[in-house]
């Protein structure tokens, strides 16, 4: 379980980010942080690995106040996910997933081995391990930096926008996919997105964001579409004015989300 408490971060430039933030994150569950830019939800993300340290409050994790850890011990002990994959251009796939195993001490082969059947679990065949990440397609990078976050079995897993660089088929494909990986590994997951389709897919608790970390709304996707919390959770998640409309409905024992027009925009699990 991940708990913010009352937690407040202001940048050296005077920029306050996040105010008085407090939530808790069940374990072994998807929370979506979402909002418009600047809503200082990437800040939050990057301060549960200490990426960001914050100017007040805690954060704890199983009880444990983050503070108190050492931050590098701490970020090898959760996995990251970013925007644009972050792969060491200079390392071949199999030992960019190995990174962090590696690091902790465990022998190169063996950190191979546990690379490759990683690999495997995140769709990607033997035929890219020797690959340098320049040779891959957006997706499949994408995919090699989500078999890095997780090869150490981490706990805890940060994603940061991490499908927004990719073509909307290969990006339905990613979420699809995550979704298979959270119900087979059952880990407790932060993802930021600035789109609500998106979160609604994504998301067991989703976490509408305002202007400096301010927690609009927080609930399921079916409770904020049923019951958005004002005006401005109205507009952020297109039920404004019938503007979009979105729906749940049931299609082959899933729970799609559709718009005004019938066309799908999301999946709920």
């Amino acid at each position: 379980m991940i708990e913010f408490r009352s937690v407040g971060k202001v940048f050296a430039d005077g920029t306050r980010a996040v105010a008085n933030f407090s939530l808790t994150i069940p374990s072994h569950t998807t929370t979506v942080f979402v909002g418009p830019s600047g809503c200082g939800k990437t800040t939050l993300l990057r301060s549960i690995n200490r990426m960001v340290d914050l100017s007040e409050g805690q954060i704890l994790i199983d009880d444990e106040d983050i503070a108190d850890r050492d931050p590098v011990q701490l970020r090898r002990s959760i996995g990251y996910v970013m925007q644009h994959a972050g792969l060491l251009p200079h390392r071949k796939v199999i030992d960019n997933v190995a990174t962090v195993l590696r690091l902790n001490g465990v022998h190169k082969s063996e950190a191979r081995q546990r690379s490759a059947r990683m690999l495997e679990t995140v769709g990607l065949d033997a035929s890219v391990h020797r690959r340098y990440p320049s040779q891959l397609s957006g997706g499949q990078q994408q995919r090699v930096g989500v078999a890095r976050a997780l090869v150490n079995d981490p706990n805890i897993l940060l994603m940061d926008e991490p499908f927004s660089a990719v073509d909307p088929i290969v990006r339905a494909e990613l979420q699809d996919e995550m979704l298979r990986l959270q119900q087979d590994l059952r880990k407790t997951i932060v993802f930021v997105t600035h789109d609500i389709a998106e979160a609604f897919a994504m998301g067991d608790q989703v976490v509408v964001l305002n202007t400096g970390g301010t927690i609009a709304q927080v609930g399921s996707p079916v409770e904020i579409l049923a019951n958005p919390a004002d005006d401005f959770v109205t507009k952020f998640v297109g039920l404004e004015n019938g503007a979009r409309n979105l729906q749940i409905h049931e299609r082959n024992g899933r729970r799609i989300v559709v718009d005004q027009h019938g066309r799908p925009t999301g999946v709920i699990e």
